[in-house]
């Protein structure tokens, strides 16, 4: 591929749609939530013997929990659990593991398969073990104490992005899942033979959704064009006068 193709095919990628009020909402909350965090923490250095940094991993966490605060791996325990396993692991392959490339990989790599595990996917998280093994005299010497200094950092993020996010209108933090209030009148009306529905069809619905779906158009012409499939199959298995499997 050319390199005139390759900047044409970014020309035409779109992204995820979303409304300049969304776009609005998400940079002062973004704004707000880092402003009050370094804020505190400037306190509580100034006024106390901690020593207290400012993780700078969390930008990126305030970057999803603002701008698609229904994403599941901006939920508060994703974002928590995340920052909080990725601190130990990345603090004890610091101290356990002396070659600084070896430690750092050892580091990601064990702090992704545990997010895994324990179901806390948070992509900042892996930014937290790499700052545990790679930050450098003034981390390190804080050894375990790193991990309080991380749970500082993600509960005020935390705490900043439930109130912020419960005040902005239509959205819904920590996410419930839970429909559109236009379900209930779409269910209770009697519809017709659908139309054949069209890829700028999935656009505008995307824009009527309150808040930012994590979902780009084509993604949702390929579910239903996947869906309808689906249900055709289904359909044709069913014996006549048989119900639906």
């Amino acid at each position: 591929m050319k390199f005139k193709e390759i900047l044409l095919l970014l020309q035409r990628e779109r992204g995820v749609s979303t409304l300049t009020r969304e776009k609005i909402f998400s940079v002062l909350g973004a704004f707000v939530a880092v402003f009050m965090l370094t804020t505190e923490i400037h306190f509580v250095s100034a006024s106390t013997s901690l020593t207290i940094l400012v993780v700078a991993s969390m930008g990126a966490t305030t970057c999803l929990v603002f701008v698609v605060p229904h994403s599941p791996m901006a939920q508060p325990w994703p974002m928590f659990g995340g920052h909080m396993l990725a601190a130990l692991v990345g603090v004890a392959c610091a101290q356990w593991i002396s070659e600084p490339s070896v430690a750092v990989a050892f580091a990601v790599a064990l702090a992704i398969s545990g997010m895994y595990v324990l179901r806390c996917v948070h992509p900042p998280s892996a930014g937290t073990a790499m700052l545990a093994t790679l930050g450098g005299p003034a981390v390190h010497a804080l050894g375990w104490q790193f991990c309080y200094v991380v749970a500082i950092n993600a509960g005020t993020i935390l705490m900043l992005a439930l109130l912020i996010n419960n005040l902005i209108p239509g959205r819904r933090y920590p996410l419930r899942h839970t429909h559109h209030p236009h379900h209930q009148q779409f269910i209770q009306t009697t519809h017709g033979p659908y139309p054949e529905l069209k890829e700028d069809d999935f656009g505008w619905a995307l824009g009527k959704m309150d808040g930012v779906i994590d979902v780009s158009r084509e993604d949702l012409v390929d579910i239903y064009e996947f869906a309808v499939e689906h249900a055709q199959q289904r359909q044709a298995a069913v014996p006549t006068g048989g119900k639906p499997q």
